[in-house]
This record gives C-alpha cells, structure tokens and sequence, in this order.
C-alpha cells in the first residue's frame, strides 16, 4: 500500500515551509493568493487529507471548539422514522397550518451560523449541543462530556448553572452569550438590549405620545428579556412615567404563546395603543391574530418587537424592531474563544456589540422608499 503523502510531502513540492501550508489550510485568508494556489496545487496532486488526530496531539488541541443551546422544538418531534422502508412516492394535499412557523428560532440558527463561519475562517471546527428538556444534571453532564472533545465552548446564559460552567472552566475556556457579567470570570459576548430597547421605547412616547405601553415580556430567566425591560422601564422613567403601573404580559418568547396572549386581548376588548414585544417573534405572534380578527396596526395597536429576524421585514406590516447583529454575535463568541486560547491569563472579556432601531409600517404607517420615520434620530447611551 502506497505511503499517505503528509504535510512534509507538500511543503517540499510546493517550496515552502511547514508552517506555511499550515497557514493555508487552516487560514487561508491569511496567505498571499499565489502562495495559497501554489500550496493547494501541491495538495491536490499528491492527494493529501490533514489528520485531524495527528495534528490535535501535536498541539495538545482538538481543532473543535463547541456551541451549547438551550434547544430547538424540533428535538422533541423526532418521530421513530423506519429509514430503511421501501421508497415511495406520497401524494397529498397540504393545506396551511396556522400553527407552524418555521422561523420559530431563527435567533440561535443564526448565532449558530455566525459560530460555524468564523471557526471555519479561524481553523477550527464546530460541536453543537442541545440541552432541550433535560435536567441541569443532564445539562452537566453533556457540557463536560463535550468539554473533553473541544478547546473551547461558547454557552448561551442561563443555559446551565455557574458552578457545572466553572468546572468545565477549569478544562477549556467558556465564553457567555448574552447577558451582563455577574461577577464571573468567563468571557462574555452580548449585544446593547437594554440601550436598545430604551431608544425604540423613548420613540414611542415622544414621537407617538404612547404613555402606556403594554410590555410583552419572554422567559423569566432569560438575561437578555431582563435587559431589554430594564431599558424600556428607564425610557418611560426618563419621561415621568411609572413603568410598574402598566401590564406585564408573558410571552415566553414564543409565536405561538404570543398568538394566545393577542387572542385574549381582542376577546376581552383590552388592546393598548402600543405592545411592545421583547422579540420578533412574539411580535409577528401578535400581528398574525390581529390581522385575523381586523385590529388595524398601527392605526389601532402599535406592534414593536426586538432581533431583527428576516421575518419581521416580509411581515404585513412590516414589523418595527430592535436589530441586534446575530451572526456578528456568533462569530464575536468564536473570537472571544481563539483570543482566550492564545493569550490564557488576558483580562476576562466583556464585549457588547450596537443594535438599530429600525422604524417600520407596524409603528410608523405607511413609509415611502426614500422617507426617513418622524421622529428619528440617534439613540441616547
């Protein structure tokens, strides 16, 4: 059997170094475009496969680095499929389902690809787990195990208790999405919620004279719905309004919960003028049944929500919302994690990336291409 060709065997029909085709495999960014043609030439007639083992016990590393959710619903739908059954061909009608709502979690499905593409660009490759219906013991135990298979994780907060994340700390390096550092020492990648959400509130109340906003809130321990109603509170403090006087509705984040939550506001004739939601998808939850039952937005119930997902821009009418960049927050956990690994003791990191505010029909009304919304101006830190 013919010896496999190694990275010694590349370097020498390429003329270059070690360290070079090194470079242009795992960054190739960062090489000069003749020298990446040169390498990959070199790669492609020798039929060269890097060794993910021999290089991660080379460097001590396993060249993954790892991503845990909270979970997605479909986790709990996975039916006992027979995959082995004869093909066949089903015909059907499929008439729509008010309920289903693909985009249901399209915030995680994009910080997941924002994750998968700067590991890729940095050399790495991505773990995903998932921690849906599972017991903090549970939880533990699949944030260890996948401790011992990457160099680093990325863990959404509130996701598992500090103490199971301080042990697997004492592995690998952790980096915290969302939410304020608590006195930790981990790494921690967010985005301005509670700045935000206090910019669109104080909109609504000088550029609407909306003094009583109804505040669609998501899960109880979720850090970024506590951000973003500690800003919408200090908006209405800031103008002489008592927030803790007006409804707190629950939405739990979910379209579905917040489709119920609207059905029972028009049953019993309790619409506010505004219903400011702490996601879009709560948001378009409400926009759906107002829709169907003729409540007018916005000229009857402004409906505001928070991400910035594709949905809310195709939603009629088109949805104003807080626009936190999702992506940008995956691919800032990534390089929180390389940084850590290169440089063990720097100081903890704490960054916070900028939102917009973007001024839509669901607040504004109709909007001609080229308008710029009454009312807008630059948020206040």
């Amino acid at each position: 059997m013919a010896k496999n060709p190694t990275v010694y065997d590349v370097a020498e029909l390429a003329g270059v170094s070690i360290a070079t085709v090194s470079r242009v495999l795992r960054r190739p960014d960062d090489v000069r475009a003749s020298t990446r043609e040169v390498v990959m030439d070199a790669v492609r007639e020798l039929g060269y496969v890097p060794s993910a083992n021999a290089r991660g016990l080379a460097a001590r590393k396993t060249g993954v680095l790892g991503l845990f959710l909270p979970g997605f619903d479909a986790v709990e739908e996975l039916d006992d499929a027979d995959f082995t059954a004869p093909h066949r061909v089903e015909v059907r009608a499929d008439p729509p389902a008010a309920a289903e709502h693909p985009s249901a979690h399209l915030y995680f499905d994009e910080v997941l690809r924002g994750c998968e593409l700067e590991a890729w660009r940095q050399g790495f490759s991505l773990m995903v787990g998932v921690g849906r219906g599972r017991s903090p013991e549970e939880v533990e135990a699949v944030i260890s195990d996948m401790a011992g298979r990457v160099d680093g994780m990325a863990v959404l907060a509130q996701s598992a208790h500090d103490d199971a994340l301080k042990r697997v700390s004492n592995r690998v390096p952790v980096v915290l999405l969302a939410g304020p550092r608590r006195g930790d020492d981990f790494d921690h990648v967010s985005v301005s919620n509670r700045e935000g959400m206090r910019a669109l509130t104080e909109h609504l109340v000088d550029a609407h004279g909306v003094r009583d906003p109804v505040y669609l809130a998501g899960p109880f321990d979720s850090p970024d719905d506590a951000e973003r109603y500690n800003g919408f509170a200090e908006a209405l403090e800031g103008r002489a309004i008592n927030p803790t006087a007006l409804p707190v509705l629950h939405g739990e984040f979910s379209r579905q919960r917040a489709r119920a939550v609207a059905a029972d506001l028009a049953q019993r004739g309790a619409v506010p003028r505004a219903i400011v939601c702490a996601n879009d998808q709560m948001a378009l939850g409400i926009l759906d049944v107002f829709a169907e039952v003729g409540i007018r937005v916005p000229d009857d119930v402004i409906v505001t929500g928070f991400d910035g997902l594709d949905a809310a821009a195709e939603s009629t009418p088109r949805l104003t919302t807080v626009n936190q960049p999702m992506v940008h927050l995956g691919r800032a956990a990534v390089q929180a994690m390389v940084s850590r690994l290169a440089n063990p003791d720097q100081e903890p990191i704490a960054l916070r990336l900028p939102v917009k505010v973007l001024l839509r029909e669901s607040c504004e009304g109709p909007l001609s291409p080229a308008a710029r919304p009454r009312g807008a101006r630059p948020a206040s830190t």
